[in-house]
Parts: structure tokens; sequence; C-alpha cells
């Protein structure tokens, strides 16, 4: 598993922000809270947790800068509804 590191508005695996292996994306919305709107994973990645790793990722970041998240993405909805130790950044 290749390092996650930060972008431009998203977290990343791959050497290339513009062309990532895997992402997921946010964008700042007013009230602290950051918009979680994509999730992209590589056929060569899929299967080894990658996805999973981003929202851990992006939820760490979220505590960090005392945000909630409001994912419209479907996967790290899902992801955050069913994992309770997400709960505290989901925003309400």
């Amino acid at each position: 598993m290749s390092a996650i590191k930060k972008g431009n508005n998203k977290f990343y695996v791959g050497e290339d922000e513009q062309n990532p292996l895997g992402e997921i994306t946010f964008e700042p919305s007013g009230d602290n809270v950051l918009i979680v709107d994509h999730t992209y994973v590589s056929d060569e990645l899929r299967g080894q947790g990658v996805a999973g790793e981003l929202v851990d990722k992006v939820v760490t970041f979220a505590r960090e800068e005392g945000k909630k998240i409001n994912p419209t993405c479907s996967y790290a909805k899902d992801k955050m509804e069913k994992t309770p130790a997400y709960h505290d950044v989901l925003a309400g």
C-alpha cells in the first residue's frame, strides 16, 4: 500500500496528484463542514482496503481541523454510517 498524501482538497495514493491511483475529494463548506463528494480507487488497488483507508484519512483530518463531514459520495456515506467510530464527525 502506498502512502496517502494530502493534495488540494483531496487525499490521494500515487505519485501524481492529477492522475492518482486512488483518491477521496472534499470541498470546504460553511459551518466548518467538509463535503466529501468523490472516492476513487484504480483497478490495480481495488479490493485492498484503499478506499476505506482514504475515508479514515479524511475523518482524521476533519477531527484535527475541528470540522464535520457531510458525505455526498455514496461510498463514503455508507462507510461512515456503518462505522460507529466515525459518527462523531458526521454532520447532522
